[in-house]
């Protein structure tokens, strides 16, 4: 089948929609614990860039998968293809000139490897979002670490699931340490250059 698969060679590049926009693209995976603020803090990145005239686009695990992975579960191989899926997705939307924001546990390091190569390693910033489970669990906002507990949820990350944490992520933030804006400070600070043409 893929044989018969033939891009078409179309004109307008992402360089020059980046030129157009007048800001690079690329993807901020945010990966960590369920509760450990990636949401939050994705949220108040995309804020920030929009107050800069950035074009932004954010997907969230619980959104996609309302959507685009509704049909999928969350044993480890639907956690896999769960991934491959946002990170083609993402991909498209990094071609099209948008910084997009990805907020996902994405337990597996082999997964996030897979999205690095998806979108290319120059346009992939992960950000690991190392708040302690113990953090995490006091939290618990949608209730699901006192499920899992109860055995009620299976292959629930950190309880009954394991998480793979990053290696050498290109910023660590411990949410028990470092509030939400001083996180945007350092998350932008360190995308500055690579938003610049």
């Amino acid at each position: 089948m893929q044989e018969n698969i033939i891009p078409h060679d179309f004109k307008i590049t992402k360089e020059k929609r980046s030129e157009l926009k007048k800001h690079n693209s690329f993807l901020l995976w945010f990966t960590g614990l369920s509760g450990s603020g990636k949401s939050t803090i994705a949220n108040a990145v995309e804020q920030e860039l929009y107050s800069k005239n950035i074009h932004t686009y954010t997907l969230d695990g619980d959104n996609v998968r309302k959507g685009l992975n509704k049909d999928l579960t969350f044993t480890p191989a639907d956690r896999t293809e769960n991934i491959r899926r946002i990170a083609e997705t993402a991909n498209l939307f990094v071609d099209a000139g948008v910084v997009v924001l990805a907020a996902f546990v994405s337990p597996y390091k082999k997964d996030r490897e897979l999205i690095k190569k998806t979108v290319k390693d120059v346009n992939f910033v992960e950000i690991f979002i190392d708040t302690p489970i113990e953090e995490c669990e006091k939290r618990d906002v949608k209730g699901l670490y006192a499920k899992a507990r109860k055995g009620l949820i299976k292959d629930f990350t950190g309880v009954n699931a394991p998480y793979e944490a990053p290696d050498n992520a290109a910023i660590t933030i411990d949410t028990t340490k470092v509030s939400v804006s001083e996180s945007v400070e350092l998350i932008m600070k360190t995308i500055k250059p690579k938003l610049e043409l």
